[in-house]
C-alpha cells in the first residue's frame, strides 16, 4: 500500500505561504460567473479549472500526495478541528470539493488562510484538483463531530425541514451533481461560522437562495438549526470506527 508520512515541513511552512500568497492574491480578479446572485457574488461560475477538473479520471495516489497538504490543517484523518477553525473533509462530495478549490484558486471564494495553499504552486492544476477531491471523498467521516448544546433540537428539527431539505437532503447528505455540500456530520462550530458569513455576504460564492432564506432567522434559529444539522449521521458504511487513524500517513 502507497504510504507516506505526515511532514511537519508542511505546518513550518504556513507563515511564508501566508505572506506570499496575500502578496499574489492582491493581482488576482475574481471570475465573472455564469451564475450571478448580487454584484460581486458568485455561486457557480464554471468554466476555467472547474470546468476542466470535472472532466479529468482522478488518481487516487497523487491525491494522497496532494492531501498531504491539506492535511496540516484538516488532520491526517480530514476530520478537520471541533472548534470549527478547519471543517472536515472526508466523505465530502468530490464536485463540491472541486467547486470550493477552484472558487477560492479564481478569488470568488474569500478564504486567505487556506489560498496560499490552494495555489497550484502548492498542489499543481486541475488534475491535482479532481485528484485531491477523489481522495478525501474517499476518506471515512468522524464519528463524534462536534454539536451544540443539544438544548433546542425540536425547534431545530423543524426549521432544518422546512428551509434545508431541499438542497441538503432530509439526512443532510447533499448532491454531488448540483454541487450541494454534505452537511450531515459537520462540526457545529464550523456551521455557524459558515453560516454567519452567508448572511453577512462574506462567502460571495454561497448560494443566493440560501443567503436570501436565511436572512429573518434569529440567533435562536441558527443555533437550533445547525445544532440539529451537526448531529445528523452519515450512513455506517460512510463512517470511521472509533480511534480509526488513516493509514496512508502512518
Amino acid at each position: 500500500m502507497f504510504k507516506f508520512k505526515y511532514s511537519l515541513a508542511v505546518a513550518a511552512a504556513v507563515s511564508a505561504l501566508l505572506a506570499g500568497g496575500a502578496a499574489h492574491a492582491a493581482d488576482v480578479k475574481p471570475t465573472k460567473g455564469k451564475s450571478l446572485g448580487e454584484e460581486g457574488y458568485v455561486w457557480h461560475a464554471g468554466g476555467g479549472e472547474e470546468d476542466a477538473a470535472l472532466t479529468l479520471k482522478p488518481d487516487l495516489n497523487n491525491g494522497r500526495e496532494v492531501y498531504e497538504v491539506c492535511s496540516a490543517c484538516h488532520q491526517p484523518e480530514g476530520w478537520g478541528l471541533t472548534d470549527g477553525t478547519f471543517p472536515q473533509l472526508a466523505g465530502q462530495h468530490a464536485k463540491v470539493t472541486i467547486k470550493q478549490l477552484a472558487d477560492i484558486r479564481a478569488l470568488n471564494r474569500d478564504n486567505p488562510t487556506m489560498y496560499p495553499f490552494a495555489l497550484p504552486s502548492q498542489i499543481g492544476g486541475p488534475q491535482a484538483i479532481a485528484d485531491v477531491a477523489a481522495y478525501m471523498a474517499k476518506l471515512p467521516m468522524n464519528p463524534e463531530p462536534g454539536v451544540g448544546d443539544g438544548k433546542d433540537l425540536a425547534h431545530g428539527k423543524k426549521l432544518y425541514e422546512e428551509n434545508c431539505t431541499r438542497c441538503h437532503g432530509v439526512d443532510g447528505a447533499g448532491d454531488n451533481d448540483k454541487f450541494y455540500p454534505r452537511i450531515q456530520g459537520q462540526h457545529y462550530n464550523y456551521l455557524v461560522r459558515q453560516y454567519q458569513w452567508i448572511k453577512e455576504g462574506k462567502r460571495r460564492n454561497a448560494n443566493p437562495d440560501m443567503m436570501k432564506q436565511i436572512q429573518a432567522f434569529t440567533d435562536r434559529d441558527t443555533k437550533a438549526v445547525l445544532d440539529y444539522t451537526s448531529r445528523l449521521k452519515p450512513p455506517a458504511n460512510l463512517t470511521a470506527p472509533k480511534g480509526w487513524k488513516n493509514p496512508d500517513f502512518q
